[in-house]
């Protein structure tokens, strides 16, 4: 799916559920479509600064929560960036495969590894109510 068919997805999906996707809200949206790893807020401050030069760190912050809240991205916890979500409107468990060389941010799902972590959590009293996996190496293009 191309990146404007994304952004429209996004779009349609902010509507059904009620919340307003701002300007500002499509084109930070748009900027982590466009990478191919995470970035980090300063970072997507400087590129905003290109076409909205009035863009403040508190503004990138509340864009980020609305657009995490509504599941439309991730927070890579180990580097403290984000990624746009493909496959939001759905309640997933999220792994990440992070290349240490290149940054490449790869999503992927594995229904058995979150089944086993909800057993061993059930098995010890404890309900999982958040998941995210990260496991950190070289991508095959930087091997």
């Amino acid at each position: 799916m191309s990146n404007e068919s994304q952004v429209e997805k996004a779009r349609q999906y902010c509507e059904q559920e009620g919340a307003r996707f701002t300007h500002l809200r499509e084109t930070v949206y748009a900027l982590l479509l466009d990478k191919k790893g995470a970035v980090g807020a300063y970072d997507l401050l400087d590129t905003l600064k290109e076409t909205e030069s009035n863009a403040k760190p508190a503004t990138v912050y509340r864009t980020l929560d609305f657009l995490l809240e509504l599941g439309l991205i991730h927070r890579v916890e180990s580097t403290n960036a984000f990624v746009a979500c493909h496959h939001f409107g759905c309640s997933h468990p999220v792994q990440f495969l992070i290349c240490d060389n290149c940054g490449l941010v790869k999503e992927i799902q594995s229904e058995g590894l979150q089944d086993t972590l909800v057993k061993q959590a059930q098995a010890h009293g404890f309900q999982v109510s958040k998941q995210t996996i990260e496991a950190h190496g070289l991508c095959t293009s930087c091997q």
